[in-house]
């Protein structure tokens, strides 16, 4: 299970995708237009509404999305019916697993694949697809859950509250699927949970708007400075083990080409010439867009479709991407001489005899009995992902 920045799981990968705390690196102020517009005028609202403050309620709405569906997780867990050991069993079926098993203080890795945890062999031999998404709304965890909720409150909250929600909205589920795509061409022996593809997606969507809308920010290069080193750091913290920094890149990436599609803004000379009062004559007739804005949008719908269709193909075809790239996978994990990047799922042998379980950890070769009668699946596999932890 991955947690990000500083924890780790057990032997399913389960994506933390944890954001630190970003806020946008420079308020947008609109410049006085010429004259003031007539309020009857439907046409200025249209266009000022490009510079107006949005009421913030999608993101504020995803958060409580995400808090509901780990509590559902926690209630179909009911580790004191699956597990032997649970922590904190006051919660009684909400108590949570092992930390020998999922040190995020959550579910077990079989209740997180019941509830729509990403696992590539369902999606390319079971054809569901819908996993791509509902992964992005599952947490491994209550530390893995605060962190990316605190994430999103943080730099969604700016976002939407300068774009509105239609657009931070689609950045955010398109951005969590790019993640989920990438990661699964590139590990495809662990399950996947979490938000950061979603929140690295908004942080990119970030980074695009300051390109795409150079020109009207006060601060330019300590805006771009400050949030490139953000990027960084977060990226940086993809190379610890158990956290998926392909997620990562893959939000990223869909989140920055995103924000030069959805986050363009007009240019002020041409709000000014367009709305100026009568008489308002500009010595130059100002076009809406810029030229290397209209440039960046039609290459970046054209990366996405492209990046998007062949991504999907390779996927549904089963494609292993660490077959045509021999390095690629040090871009999520960089083995040291402190830890190790195999991150293989546990596998045990299992026999039964009366009221004792015998298991046998098919990676490290430690034996464990138990005395457990009519063991369930569930009670086996935590008993098997502590035994070979």
């Amino acid at each position: 299970m991955a947690a990000e920045p500083a924890s780790s799981g057990p032997q399913m990968r389960v994506n933390s995708r944890r954001s630190y705390n970003v806020v946008h690196p420079v308020d947008i102020e609109t410049p006085p237009l010429a004259s003031p517009a007539p309020a009857s005028s439907p046409d200025v609202y249209r266009e000022v509404k490009h510079f107006k403050k949005w009421v913030v309620w999608l993101i504020p709405v995803f958060v409580v999305a995400n808090v509901i569906m780990f509590i559902i997780t926690m209630y179909v867990n009911n580790c004191p019916k699956n597990s032997i050991n649970c922590i904190a069993t006051f919660l009684g079926r909400f108590s949570f697993q092992p930390f020998k098993e999922n040190p995020l203080l959550g579910p077990s890795s079989s209740t997180l694949q019941k509830m729509g945890a990403l696992d590539v062999n369902k999606v390319v031999h079971r054809h569901q697809g819908w996993l791509l998404i509902t992964c992005n709304w599952l947490h491994g965890g209550v530390f893995h859950l605060l962190a990316n909720m605190l994430s999103l409150l943080v730099i969604g909250y700016r976002l939407e509250q300068e774009f509105g929600f239609v657009r931070i909205g689609l950045i955010y589920v398109i951005s969590g699927l790019g993640g989920s795509l990438l990661s699964s061409l590139f590990i495809q022996t662990n399950i996947s949970v979490g938000a950061s593809g979603a929140l690295f997606g908004l942080l990119g969507a970030m980074l695009s708007e300051l390109v795409t809308n150079w020109t009207i920010y006060a601060s330019k290069f300590g805006a771009l400075f400050t949030l490139l080193i953000v990027i960084a750091i977060n990226l940086a913290v993809g190379i610890l083990p158990h956290v998926d920094n392909f997620a990562h890149i893959g939000g990223f990436l869909s989140g920055f080409f995103l924000g030069f599609v959805f986050l363009i803004r007009p240019q002020f000379g041409w709000v000014n010439q367009r709305y100026g009062p009568p008489g308002y004559a500009s010595s130059e007739a100002k076009s809406k867009f810029k030229t290397y804005q209209c440039i960046l949008w039609v290459l970046s719908v054209i990366i996405l479709i492209v990046g998007f269709t062949v991504g999907l193909v390779m996927l549904l075809r089963g494609v292993d991407a660490n077959k045509h790239c021999s390095w690629c996978h040090y871009l999520s994990c960089v083995p040291t001489s402190r830890w190790s990047c195999k991150t293989e799922p546990a596998y045990c042998m299992s026999s039964q005899t009366g009221n004792q379980l015998l298991l046998t950890c098919s990676s490290n070769g430690k034996n464990g009995t138990y005395t457990l009668a009519n063991a369930s699946s569930s009670q086996i596999q935590g008993l098997c992902s502590q035994l070979c932890s």
